[in-house]
């Protein structure tokens, strides 16, 4: 982030910030992700409008993007009919980074559900004291996992002023 202040010639005020672009390898976008875990899914209602639904995400081992919930939620049911689905990342300040990612949704139900549901919770928040109840209350909740295969991803990107008004030439 670019404060007016580094910007020799130009000056907007003590705490502008100018918007950011960055294009991440699949490395560095996964690297972006993992620390992050809001985001807004965006799927596809039967009537063709869009749903989006705020939601707690992770990256499981091979980089797909999951989010636990229940089979009942509209979002589940948007995706077993439609797989297709964006989501906007967003880091925990409101002002912070995001990227928006494109992908194939797919649910996992339970019994299969356990124990990727087991790797969504270390990978949102680390190690669970008792694991052998986590298992059992995600069987008794009737939890399912919601598994994104990232095709897609724009910027990782920031708001502000457009860079070129901090421009020496555009004052």
């Amino acid at each position: 982030m670019c404060r007016a202040g580094s910007i020799p010639g130009r000056t907007l005020g003590p705490m502008t910030t100018f918007a950011t672009a960055d294009r991440p390898d699949r490395a560095g976008l996964e690297e972006f992700l993992r620390p992050r875990h809001r985001a807004v899914l965006i799927t596809r209602r039967g009537s063709g409008g869009l749903q989006s639904s705020p939601v707690t995400c992770g990256i499981d081992e091979a980089g797909r993007l999951v989010v636990a919930t229940y089979p009942q939620r509209a979002k589940v049911a948007n995706i077993r009919r439609d797989p297709a689905v964006s989501v906007c990342v967003l880091s925990d300040e409101f002002t912070g980074p995001y990227v928006h990612l494109d992908g194939a949704a797919e649910i996992v139900d339970l019994p299969e559900a356990v124990e990727p549901l087991v790797e969504y919770f270390r990978s949102v928040a680390g190690e669970h004291s008792d694991w052998d109840e986590y298992r059992a209350a995600m069987v008794r909740q009737g939890k399912c996992l919601i598994r994104v295969t990232i095709d897609r991803w724009g910027p990782v990107a920031t708001g502000g002023f457009p860079p070129e008004q901090g421009r020496p030439d555009r004052g």
